[in-house]
């Protein structure tokens, strides 16, 4: 057993060897970006460069939510992120179990199809969706500066990945489950709700948070198609505080940027155990 444990514990050593220097790379920018935050402004660009500022100055975080508004813009970025998320994965699971579970022509050119699609950026839509924003009018005004219409078009941009994503993940679930349930007396509503959809839980949450992920850091649209401060997401605000301002408070910036990865991270800390399932989904049959 002293043998095995030993062997466990040098192969562990020479893993965590051989990952250090992307480990360091991956963390760098997070250093730098803290370690900026919690500088005085007076020391943010000093000559030569100090890596570690002479006191840590926390003050930063609070005087940075206050100044630019952060609140409202994390609570913007969560509801847009969180609704688009949720309306992308309702409207993908019914697809993505079609593809995986029926035969019908043209089959294979609907998955190609929805491949393809993968390669348009959204930036090459904005002035489209502008415009059909500002056609529609919904209580007496136009879809533009309104969180729905942002909603409306991530969760349009998210569905055709999701629907790629968990339509893989689905076909590896062997259909004799559901079958077994309808003799068992379910319809197969209540089958896909009761057997199917846990077994594909893994996959759910995977594409779930890569449709968060893709909504929470989009620029092109939010920017096009939000027009006031009070309904502007955590990315436009972010930018807002170096883009067109002849002085810019990088502590300030940097603080920002930092609460702004938090959801993110804490998201991935949460789910990972489905995330791990999830991009081994097929591996294994």
């Amino acid at each position: 057993m002293i043998r095995v444990d030993r062997r466990k514990l040098r192969r562990s050593l020479v893993c965590w060897l051989a990952l250090a220097p992307l480990v360091v790379v991956v963390l760098f920018p997070f250093a730098v970006m803290l370690l900026t935050a919690v500088k005085p402004a007076d020391e943010v660009f000093v000559y030569p460069a100090r890596w570690l500022p002479s006191h840590f100055r926390w003050a930063n975080f609070a005087d940075m939510w206050v100044a630019t508004r952060f609140g409202v813009a994390l609570q913007n970025s969560l509801i847009i992120s969180i609704s688009s998320t949720v309306l992308a994965i309702a409207v993908s699971i019914p697809a993505a179990y079609a593809l995986a579970r029926y035969h019908f022509g043209g089959k294979g050119f609907y998955r190609q199809f929805l491949l393809v699609t993968q390669m348009l950026s959204p930036i090459l839509l904005v002035i489209g969706l502008f415009r059909l924003a500002a056609m529609i009018h919904v209580a007496g005004g136009n879809m533009v500066d309104k969180h729905i219409s942002v909603i409306v078009a991530y969760a349009a941009f998210n569905i055709a990945f999701a629907v790629w994503m968990m339509s893989s993940y689905f076909a590896t679930i062997p259909p004799d489950l559901e079958e077994s349930a309808w003799l068992e007396g379910c319809g197969r509503a209540r089958a896909i709700f009761k057997v199917f959809l846990p077994l594909a839980l893994p996959a759910m949450v995977v594409t779930a948070i890569f449709t968060f992920i893709n909504g929470w850091n989009e620029f092109a649209v939010v920017y096009t198609l939000i027009r006031s401060d009070a309904n502007k997401t955590l990315t436009v605000q972010i930018t807002d505080l170096v883009a067109g301002r002849y002085t810019v408070e990088w502590h300030q910036v940097m603080a920002a940027t930092v609460l702004a990865t938090l959801p993110v991270s804490v998201l991935f800390a949460w789910l990972q155990r489905y995330l791990v399932k999830g991009l081994a989904l097929g591996a294994v049959k």
